[in-house]
């Protein structure tokens, strides 16, 4: 398990999880996933921030490969990319595998004692 933590695709994650640490780009990628592509006029009804800043937060996460735009006539509409979303996905379930793993090697060092 620990092989597939290699230096590239731990590069490769750091900017998607900084991306998804701000709670404003987290909340757009909620608001995204439960409602589907949305302009940024719906993206920035209920957020506490401009619309300029959400168009910001959202290029963010297109660098971060998190979504992607697209013209609709006059409106930019903005999607999720779900590749991405699963690339997260699989590096969380390693990570907690590695911990799982931990504790059960302290649990046996543990009673071993």
């Amino acid at each position: 398990m620990a092989s597939r933590f290699t230096a590239a695709r731990l590069r490769d994650a750091a900017p998607l999880f900084a991306a998804l640490g701000d709670p404003t780009r987290l909340g757009l990628v909620a608001r995204l996933s439960a409602s589907g592509p949305a302009s940024i006029a719906d993206l920035n009804g209920g957020v506490a921030v401009s619309r300029q800043a959400v168009t910001k937060h959202l290029h963010v996460l297109a660098d971060a490969g998190l979504v992607r735009g697209s013209r609709r006539g006059r409106e930019h509409i903005w999607e999720l990319e779900p590749d991405r979303l699963e690339d997260a996905r699989q590096h969380l379930d390693r990570i907690g595998t590695q911990w799982d793993a931990a504790l059960v090697r302290l649990q046996a060092f543990l009673e071993g004692e």
